[in-house]
Parts: C-alpha cells; sequence; structure tokens
C-alpha cells in the first residue's frame, strides 16, 4: 500500500526495514497501521488501564493510567506529526506501545524490581516493553510477540544501556539495538514520541496533583510556564478569577499550556530541520536530535519538571504509598523466586528449565505484567498481609 503527503525524512511504511518474521502486506491498511492495530489489540495494551501514572490506581476513578496516558501522549504526538509531515500513524504506534513494559505502581514498581534483578541483569522498563512486544505476547499460532515493524520497535526502545544493547546486537546484528553502539539517532517519529511523552505528563500531572490536593494553584503560581497561561487565560476571560472558578481555570490553563507546547516543538523543529536539511531518514539518523522545544520553553519545561519532582513525586504522603508499593513488588519477587509454582503455569515452567538468572527473569516478566490490584490480591494471598488498600 502506497503512502503519500511524507517529507523525504519521515518513514514511509512502503520502505520499512520490515518485521522479523515475514509476511505478506495487508490490502487496506499500511504496516504502521497494522502495526498499531496490533498493540490495541494486545493484552498488554489492555492491562494499561488500571496500572499507576502518579496515584495508585485504587485511590480515585479521575486520576490518570497508563493507558489514559499513552492515549494522550498519542494525541499530542499525532497534531505535531501532521504539522511536521513525518508519519502520524508510526507515531500513534510507538506512543501506544511506549509503556506496555511499565510494572504496577509505577516508577515506584521498576525501582523495586531494578533492584531484585540487580544481580541478573537489572529491570528497565523500556526493554521490557520491547520484550512485551518481541516474547511475552502470544496470540499467533507461528511466533512469540505480535511481530511488529523495525521501525515501530526502535521507537519503543527509546533508552537501553550499552550492556542491553550489546546483548540485543548479538541476538539480532543490525536490530534495534545497534543505534545505542553506533550513537545514532532514531527516527523523527521516534524523537516525537519522547517529547510528547514528557509534554503529556507534565501536564497530566498538574491536574492529578491539584485534584488530589496534594499541590495547589497558589503553589503553581511560583511556575513560569503555568503562571504564564494562567494569567493570559484570566485576561481574557475575567471571571476565572472568582474562587468557585478553580477548576475550569486549571483546564483552561493546561489546554493554552498543551497548546503553546505543541507550537513551540513544531517552531523549533521546522528550524531545526531548515538547518541540518536531511533528505532521508538515514540523515536524520546521522544528526543530531531534531525534534525540540526551543531555548525558552525548554527552561521553562525544566522548571515545571523540578517543581512537580519536588512537590508531587516527593510528597510525604506519594512517598509514603511508594513505600509500601515497592514492599509489595519485593514480597512478591522473593515468593515466586522461593516457588515459581506459585505463578501462573507459563512463568512458573520457564523458572524452572533455566539458571538462577533465567528464574528470576520470568519472576520479573510474571511481575511486571501485573496490573495494581492484581499484584495487592498476590500479595495478600501469599502473605496474609494487606498493605494497599
Amino acid at each position: 500500500m502506497q503512502f503519500s503527503g511524507l517529507a523525504p525524512y519521515a518513514c514511509d511504511p512502503a520502505h520499512s526495514r520490515g518485521r522479523r518474521h515475514r509476511e505478506l502486506p495487508a490490502p487496506t491498511r499500511t504496516e504502521y497501521q497494522r502495526d498499531r492495530d496490533r498493540i490495541v489489540h494486545s493484552s498488554a495494551f489492555r492491562r494499561l488501564v488500571y496500572k499507576t501514572q502518579v496515584f495508585l490506581n485504587h485511590e480515585g476513578d479521575l486520576f490518570r493510567t497508563r493507558l489514559t496516558h499513552s492515549l494522550e501522549v498519542a494525541q499530542l504526538g499525532r497534531s505535531i506529526a501532521r504539522s511536521l509531515c513525518i508519519n502520524e500513524d508510526l507515531v500513534e504506534a510507538i506512543s501506544l506501545a511506549h509503556d506496555l513494559g511499565h510494572t504496577p505502581f509505577g516508577h515506584a514498581g521498576q525501582d523495586a524490581l531494578n533492584a531484585c534483578m540487580r544481580a541478573h541483569g537489572g529491570f528497565e522498563h523500556n526493554l521490557q516493553s520491547l520484550r512485551v512486544v518481541d516474547r511475552l505476547e502470544e496470540r499467533y499460532p507461528d511466533y512469540d510477540g505480535i511481530n511488529l515493524t523495525f521501525e515501530t520497535r526502535e521507537g519503543v526502545l527509546k533508552h537501553c544501556s550499552l550492556a542491553n544493547a550489546q546483548r540485543l546486537e548479538a541476538i539480532e546484528p543490525g536490530g534495534v539495538g545497534g543505534r545505542f553502539l553506533r550513537k545514532e539517532q532514531p527516527s523523527l517519529e521516534a524523537q516525537l514520541c519522547n517529547l510528547a511523552d514528557e509534554i503529556a505528563y507534565n501536564a497530566h500531572d498538574i491536574d492529578d496533583g491539584v485534584r488530589s490536593g496534594l499541590i495547589t494553584l497558589v503553589q503553581l503560581a511560583d511556575v513560569a510556564l503555568f503562571d504564564k497561561y494562567r494569567r493570559v487565560a484570566q485576561a481574557e476571560h475575567p471571571h476565572l478569577t472568582d474562587a468557585t472558578m478553580g477548576r475550569r481555570l486549571l483546564y483552561e490553563t493546561i489546554r493554552r499550556m498543551l497548546s503553546a507546547q505543541v507550537y513551540d516543538v513544531i517552531d523549533a523543529t521546522r528550524a531545526m530541520l531548515a538547518d541540518v536539511a536531511p533528505r532521508s531518514v538515514a540523515d536524520v539518523r546521522m544528526a543530531g536530535p531534531m525534534v525540540t522545544f526551543g531555548a525558552s520553553m525548554r527552561d521553562m519545561s525544566s522548571e515545571l519538571k523540578r517543581f512537580l519532582f519536588k512537590n508531587l513525586y516527593r510528597h510525604p504522603q506519594v512517598v509514603e504509598t511508594t513505600g509500601r508499593a515497592q514492599r509489595v513488588v519485593t514480597d512478591l519477587f522473593a515468593a515466586y523466586e522461593a516457588d515459581p509454582r506459585e505463578m501462573k503455569a507459563r512463568f512458573a515452567q520457564q523458572a524452572m528449565v533455566g539458571d538462577a538468572s533465567a528464574r528470576a527473569r520470568a519472576v520479573a516478566d510474571f511481575i511486571a505484567g501485573m496490573t495494581d490490584r492484581f499484584a495487592a490480591r498476590e500479595h495478600e494471598r501469599l502473605t496474609g498481609l494487606r498493605v494497599l488498600g
């Protein structure tokens, strides 16, 4: 299927580097559309609805989850991709898949699982997302995984340690690990997903933080990016200064922030593209990062991230919950490692046929695939303790 309207430096599905297992093309969809559809229909994607973003799944019905976050990243990414004439379908596929390997309980679960796996190569959620789409999904009769294209898999693996990149290259020469060894850039579509991810979580963490009561509009007045668009919103809509309009003021400020960041990325990236003048995807890979904020927006975004880290992610209430979530993951790992038969049969079988590292990796795969509530229930079943609500 041919695809038109793309810039010469965009990823064209007609010239994809292909899939690990050869397949005939679809008659009505491009290769990246097929990737997106496979991701949406995967078990791992459905589980994201019950996985923590910042607030644990049981703490409220309206807080973001990994699923809603992924949808917001995809929406922002497609909007920017269209203006840059790069591939929207590829951006959407990467956006929807980028968190498939995240553990229950967000970064708390990831940190705990990484500590448990320290003697066995550690745990990286980006690498786990690749592992999910390459190995852990079981949907096809002849191979493991969902057989995504190289370009989508490359975007999913947005970070990778040198040691893991070397392991990937040994298994798949010339594959998705190679760019980390060669110090090349990924496609513009992958670069865009990285930045759309940052824009999305900064905005929705403000919303969730205020909704939770852990941060306030008064505190946010000290954050230049937020305060700038709050002032604009109130100037255009004076009734938003009323104390009863706090929720509407918050939404309008965040909406304007998001729009400003999207336009800034489009303008700054267009300037970079004009300066570098890439003529192909290969030129993109050999250049420096090109999907970017302008200098002023980058500074304001960095300030916002520091504010959220200090006032939300390190808020005593969040830290206390984080500690309990890490205990759940640590206890589960110890219990399954001691007796793999407590896991589902597929993972138990894998754990009992290899060495200590193979056993630990099977345990990590099982835990990483859990939702928050399943992990909490399993912990209670195995320990008799209710650590989380």
